[in-house]
């Protein structure tokens, strides 16, 4: 595996290339990104991932400084599993060598919603790094995790509004054996969180068997779940039910008719923050 650090350096691995898939991530590995590669290994040749902690997609209070950083490590998981042709490591004076006052604005209705309300800003930011990584690399195929549902979804629209050429695909969300979602975050959590973390994915999972047995009411399904958290200490940001199409709250005709949804929450256990979704019908 080739470690570079520039973009003149990434061209010049990928010159002629055509087929190069590509995984962005912000480091600090683990199984859910080496999942990721390894889907893009089936679907191009090279493979290349990135590492990069974008500035732009953390607010003024959040954990940009303590995001951890691992790329000794992340170099070594990746070269023992052998899927990755170029790793793009840049340093933040490579990706903005001076501000970046053109940036992406995804629209209010899809990027100002859920993530978008909490975290104002936060898909400008992830838009606006994705685009730069794009003209970077130039893959014909890109990999992300459905756990950063709203994400893929921005980010798929993106490349359909710009008419970029590459393909998006989708991986389903790792999960540890206990269901709690993989993440780098996760390693935030104390022992006692770490040990009440999986009943974030525990609430997502009974509001999906009850919508399967045939339950309509939303917000009765989501409140008792956020009952349910917020009694057992969790602060709710969000947990909401929403059109897989659009994330749109669904009428009760559209829960009945089975209209594909997914049930998406975000919320803070102590100081960390966790977000998670699955999809229904």
């Amino acid at each position: 595996m080739k470690v570079v650090h520039t973009i003149e350096e990434l061209r010049d691995q990928l010159r002629g290339q055509l087929r190069v898939s590509f995984v962005p991530t912000m480091g600090n590995l683990h199984q859910g990104h080496l999942s990721l590669m390894k889907l893009a290994r089936q679907h191009g040749d090279p493979v290349v991932a990135s590492i990069f902690v974008n500035r732009l997609q953390f607010g003024p209070n959040e954990d940009f400084d303590r995001y951890p950083r691992t790329l000794q490590a992340d170099i070594e998981k990746l070269e023992r599993e052998r899927d990755v042709y170029v790793l793009f490591a840049p340093h933040e004076k490579e990706m903005y060598p001076e501000p970046q006052s053109y940036q992406i604005l995804p629209p209010p209705d899809l990027g100002g919603i859920l993530e978008g309300e909490f975290r104002p800003g936060f898909f400008t930011g992830v838009s606006t790094v994705v685009l730069k990584l794009f003209s970077c690399v130039q893959p014909r195929v890109a990999v992300f995790g459905k756990k950063d549902y709203q994400q893929l979804m921005v980010v798929r629209n993106m490349c359909r509004q710009f008419q970029l050429p590459v393909k998006i695909l989708a991986h389903e969300t790792v999960r540890d054996v206990d269901g709690l979602a993989l993440s780098s975050r996760n390693r935030y959590l104390s022992p006692e969180e770490r040990a009440e973390a999986p009943q974030l994915y525990a609430c997502l999972s009974t509001i999906q068997d009850q919508l399967q047995a045939g339950a309509t009411d939303a917000v009765e399904l989501t409140q008792a779940a956020i009952s349910r958290l917020t009694g057992r200490g969790w602060d709710v940001d969000y947990l909401t039910l929403r059109r897989q199409r659009d994330l749109g709250a669904p009428s009760v005709e559209e829960i009945k008719a089975r209209e594909p949804l997914v049930v998406l929450s975000a919320a803070k256990l102590g100081a960390t923050r966790l977000i998670d979704n699955l999809e229904v019908f």
